[in-house]
C-alpha cells in the first residue's frame, strides 16, 4: 500500500489539503495586485487607475507565461515522485533553475526596450500614458523576482507541498500593501509607487524563499550536475510547459485585446474594464487552484499507475467548480456595483463596471470546468489538448463576439461581459470530446 496520502485515502481530503493552501496563495498574490488598484483609486483619478489596471494586465500576461512554462516542472517532478524516482525529480529541479534564470534575464531586457511599442499597441488613453510607462518600467526590472518566486513555487508543488509557497506570498502581500500606502499616499508617487511597492515586495519574498530552501530539507538533493541542461530532462519539461505557456499567453492576449477594445471607448470604460478584470481574477482563484490541484495530484497518481484515482480527482474537482461558479454568479447579480465601488469613487466608472461584471461573472462556471480538464490533460502529458480548446474558443468565439458586442452596444458593457462566457462554453464542449477520446485511448486494466 502506498504511504503517500496523495496516492491513497480520501480523494476529497486530498483535494482540500492541496487546493486550500494553493487557493490562499493565489488569493494573497491577487490581493496585492488588487491593493494597487484599490489604493490608487483613493488618491488618483481614472487616468491613474487606468495606468495601473492596464500595466498590471501586461504584467499578468508575463506572469502567466512563466507559470505556464513552469507547469512542466510541476508535472515532471510530480510524476517522478509518484514513481519513487527522486534522482529524476532533482534533475528536473536543477534544469528548471538554469532554464528560468536565462529566460527571466532575456525577457526583462527585451521588454524594457519595448515599453513605447506596448503603450502604442494597447491604445492607452493619452491621460494614462505617463503613468503606464512608469509602472511597466519598474515592473519589467522586477521580472527576475517574479520568475524566481513562480519557479520555486512550482518545485514545491510538484513535490506535493502547496503550503510553503503560501508563506512566501503572504509576506509579499503584507509588504506590498504597506509600501503601496506609503508610496501612493504620503509620497504621492502614483502608478510608479504601485509598481515599486510590488517589485520590492516580490524581491523580499524571493529572498525569504531562498533562505527557507537552504535551511530546510525539500526531500530531494539538487547537485551542480543537475543544473546542467540535459535533453532527456528538458524534453518533458518543455513538452508540457511550452504549450501551456503559449496557451495561457494567448488567453491573456485575448483579454488585452478586449482591453484595447474598451480603451477605444474612452477612459471611463477602460477603467471599468480594468477594475472588473481584477475582480474576475480574484473570483477565478478557485478554478485556478483546482487546475493546479488536478494537474499535480493526478500526475502523481498517473506516475504511480493509478489511472482510476487520477480521473476521480478530475470528476470531484469539476463538481466543486460548478457549485462555486453558480453560487458566485448569483451573488454578483445582486452585488456587482458594490464590488466595483471598492476600487473607485468615480460614479461613471461604477455605472459602467457593474453591467460588465454581471455579464462576465457567468464565465466562472464554464471556466471552472475547462480549467479542471486542462489540469488533467497536463497531468497526462497532453497539454496540447489544453492548448487546442483554448485557442479555438478564443479566436472563433471570444474575441469576435466581444468586438461585435462593443460595436453594436456602445452604451453598455453588459453584452461584452456575456461574450467572454461564450468562449469558455465552447472550451467545455471541446474538452468533453477530448476527454472522451483520451479515456478510450488509454482504456485498460489500470483504468477500469
Amino acid at each position: 500500500m502506498p504511504t503517500n496520502p496523495i496516492l491513497a485515502g480520501s480523494v476529497w481530503k486530498s483535494i482540500a489539503a492541496f487546493s486550500l493552501p494553493y487557493f490562499i496563495s493565489y488569493f494573497l498574490q491577487t490581493l496585492y495586485g488588487m491593493a494597487d488598484l484599490i489604493i490608487i483609486g483613493q488618491y488618483e483619478g481614472p487616468a491613474g487607475t487606468t495606468a495601473v489596471a492596464v500595466g498590471s494586465q501586461v504584467m499578468h500576461l508575463i506572469t502567466v507565461l512563466l507559470v505556464g512554462l513552469s507547469m512542466g516542472t510541476t508535472i515532471a517532478i510530480a510524476r517522478a515522485i509518484g514513481s519513487g524516482n527522486k534522482e529524476r525529480a532533482a534533475a528536473s529541479t536543477g534544469n528548471t533553475l538554469t532554464l528560468f534564470a536565462a529566460v527571466s534575464l532575456v525577457m526583462a531586457a527585451g521588454l524594457l526596450f519595448s515599453i513605447d511599442g506596448i503603450i502604442r499597441l494597447m491604445r492607452i488613453p493619452a491621460e494614462a500614458v505617463p503613468g503606464t510607462a512608469d509602472y511597466l518600467r519598474v515592473c519589467f526590472l522586477g521580472i527576475p523576482f517574479i520568475t524566481a518566486y513562480n519557479v520555486i513555487s512550482s518545485i514545491f508543488r510538484g513535490l506535493g507541498n502547496s503550503r510553503t509557497p503560501t508563506y512566501f506570498v503572504a509576506v509579499a502581500c503584507v509588504v506590498n500593501i504597506l509600501l503601496d500606502i506609503l508610496f501612493m499616499g504620503p509620497f504621492h508617487m502614483g502608478p510608479l509607487g504601485a509598481a515599486l511597492g510590488t517589485t520590492l515586495a516580490q524581491a523580499f519574498s524571493v529572498l525569504l524563499a531562498l533562505l527557507v530552501m537552504r535551511s530546510h530539507s525539500m526531500g530531494i538533493q539538487v547537485s551542480r550536475r543537475d543544473l546542467v541542461l540535459r535533453k532527456e530532462i528538458m524534453k518533458p519539461l518543455l513538452t508540457v510547459g511550452v504549450p501551456i505557456s503559449v496557451q495561457d499567453g494567448l488567453i491573456q492576449v485575448a483579454f488585452l485585446i478586449i482591453t484595447m477594445i474598451a480603451n477605444a471607448r474612452g477612459v471611463t470604460d477602460a477603467a471599468a474594464v480594468g477594475i472588473v478584470e481584477k475582480i474576475i481574477s480574484f473570483v477565478f482563484l478557485v478554478p485556478s487552484s483546482l487546475l493546479s490541484t488536478v494537474s499535480a495530484l493526478s500526475a502523481q497518481n498517473l506516475g504511480a499507475g493509478q489511472v482510476k484515482r487520477a480521473r476521480q480527482f478530475l470528476r470531484d474537482s469539476i463538481s466543486i467548480a460548478v457549485v462555486f461558479g453558480l453560487a458566485v454568479s448569483l451573488l454578483m447579480q445582486k452585488g456587482a456595483y458594490g464590488f466595483v465601488s471598492l476600487f473607485t469613487t468615480d460614479a461613471a466608472v461604477i455605472a459602467a463596471g457593474g453591467p460588465y461584471l454581471k455579464g462576465y461573472i457567468i464565465d466562472t462556471t464554464f471556466a471552472g470546468v475547462h480549467f479542471c480538464f486542462s489540469g488533467y490533460f497536463c497531468a497526462c502529458n497532453k497539454s496540447l489538448y489544453s492548448f487546442i480548446h483554448n485557442i479555438v474558443s478564443i479566436f472563433t468565439t471570444r474575441i469576435p463576439l466581444v468586438y461585435l458586442a462593443s460595436v453594436n452596444f456602445p452604451d453598455t458593457l453588459f453584452p461584452m461581459g456575456l461574450a467572454t462566457a461564450s468562449g469558455s462554453l465552447v472550451s467545455v464542449m471541446i474538452c468533453l470530446f477530448l476527454y472522451h477520446h483520451l479515456t478510450r485511448e488509454t482504456a485498460g486494466p489500470s483504468g477500469s
